[in-house]
C-alpha cells in the first residue's frame, strides 16, 4: 500500500486551535465497522455507548514542558523540542537553528547551565544536559509546552492543564495522547458508575508521532521508537474483562500500540521497553475490541492505525463526513468511537 492511499481533504479552519471550555463536550463519530453504520453523538454519552463489564484503558504519560531556547557559543539561538528523554540527563532532540550545531558543541539555557551535543541521529540531535540537578526539574523551569505544529500560536498558560490528561502522573511524553484529553472527572465517575472499568498503560508520545512519511510505500516506513510499560496489573484486568465477555476499548492509538507490542503468541504479557510498531491495514489485532480515538492527519500512520482497525474505505468515508458535518480536527478537536467487532461471552 501507499501512503496515498490514506490521503483526505481537510479545510484548515477545521484543525482546532483552542480547547472546548469542557473536556468532555466534545462531539463523537460513533463507527460500528460490523454494521457498517456511523452516528453523530456526543462525548459526554460514552456510558450509554459502552456496556458494563467493558474496559477503557487510557495513557497515563505526563507530557513534559520539553520545548526550550538556548544560545550557541557563537551567540546564535537555537530552539530546542526533546524528542523523547533516554536517561537521567540525557534526550534525544529536534533542533531549529540558523545553521545546526556539531557534535560536541554546548548550547547555553536561560538559567546558565548547558548542553552538549553528543552526536546525531539521522534527524535527531543526542544531548547530554548538566548534571547538577535532575533533568525533568530543568525542563519544568525552562520549559514551555510542546504543542503540535499545526497549532499555530505560541502555547499559553492554559495549556499547562488541558494538553494534559487529569489521570497523567508518568513524566516522559513529549505530546499528549490526546483522546485521553476529553476525559474529566465527572465522566470517570459516570463511567464507573455504570459499570465500566478503567486502567492504564504507560507510553511515552515522542515528538516523532508528528513527522510525516517520507517513504511512499508502507512497507520502507521505519516507525520512531517510543517506550511503554503494560503492567502485571492491566494484563490481569483484561483476562477478567475478556473472561467475563466484556470488550477491551483503547483510548488512543497510543493504548493500541502499547498493547499489540505487549501481546506475544497471541496473549498479552506484562513487558516494559521501546516499540517500533508499525500497524497498517492487513495487521490482526490481539488485544483490544474498541478504539476511541481522535481525527488524524491525513497520510499519517496514526490514521493507518485507525484504518487497520475499522477498514480504510469504511474510515475514510467517516473522515468525509466528519468534514461535510464541521468536526473539530486534530488534537484539541472531536474524537471517533470505534467498535469493530461484538465480543460474545
Amino acid at each position: 500500500m501507499k501512503k496515498s492511499d490514506f490521503r483526505f481533504d481537510l479545510p484548515v479552519e477545521l484543525i482546532a486551535q483552542e480547547p472546548l471550555a469542557e473536556r468532555s463536550a466534545s462531539r463523537l463519530l460513533v463507527l460500528d465497522a460490523q454494521a457498517r453504520t456511523r452516528a453523530d453523538r456526543r462525548l459526554n454519552e460514552l456510558p450509554d455507548l459502552l456496556a458494563p463489564g467493558d474496559l477503557l484503558v487510557f495513557n497515563d504519560t505526563r507530557v513534559l514542558p520539553a520545548r526550550l531556547h538556548g544560545r550557541k557559543a557563537s551567540g546564535g539561538m537555537v530552539e530546542i523540542l526533546l524528542e523523547r528523554v533516554t536517561g537521567a540527563h540525557e534526550a534525544i532532540a529536534q533542533m531549529r537553528a540558523s545553521k545546526k550545531p556539531k557534535q560536541g558543541a554546548t548550547i547555553e539555557l536561560a538559567d546558565g547551565s548547558t548542553i552538549e551535543v553528543l552526536g546525531r541521529e539521522g534527524e535527531f540531535f543526542r544531548l547530554r544536559f548538566a548534571a547538577d540537578e535532575p533533568l525533568e526539574k530543568r525542563l519544568l523551569q525552562l520549559g514551555r509546552m510542546p504543542l503540535p505544529p499545526y497549532i499555530e500560536r505560541e502555547a499559553g498558560p492554559a495549556d499547562e492543564a488541558r494538553y494534559q490528561t487529569v489521570f497523567a502522573r508518568e513524566p516522559g511524553a513529549v505530546a499528549a495522547p490526546t483522546a485521553g484529553l476529553h476525559f474529566d472527572a465527572p465522566l470517570l465517575d459516570r463511567l464507573v458508575a455504570h459499570g465500566i472499568e478503567v486502567g492504564h498503560i504507560t507510553l511515552h508520545v515522542g515528538a516523532g508521532t508528528f513527522q510525516p512519511m517520507r517513504a511512499e510505500r508502507l512497507d520502507q516506513h521505519v516507525m520512531h521508537r517510543e517506550w511503554l510499560n503494560v503492567g502485571a496489573e492491566l494484563v490481569e484486568k483484561v483476562r477478567r474483562t475478556r473472561a467475563r465477555g466484556g470488550r477491551v476499548i483503547a483510548v488512543g492509538t497510543t493504548v493500541v500500540r502499547a498493547l499489540e507490542s505487549a501481546t506475544r503468541n497471541g496473549a498479552l504479557e506484562p513487558f516494559a521497553g521501546e516499540t517500533q510498531i508499525f500497524i497498517f491495514p492487513g495487521y490482526r489485532f490481539s488485544s483490544v475490541d474498541g478504539l476511541l480515538t481522535n481525527f488524524h492527519l491525513s497520510e499519517s500512520t496514526l490514521l493507518m492505525l485507525v484504518c487497520a482497525f475499522a477498514g480504510r474505505e469504511f474510515v475514510l468515508a467517516a473522515y468525509r463526513h466528519a468534514v461535510e458535518q464541521r468536526y473539530r480536527f486534530f488534537s484539541y478537536g472531536d474524537a471517533m468511537l470505534v467498535l469493530p467487532r461484538v465480543t460474545s461471552p
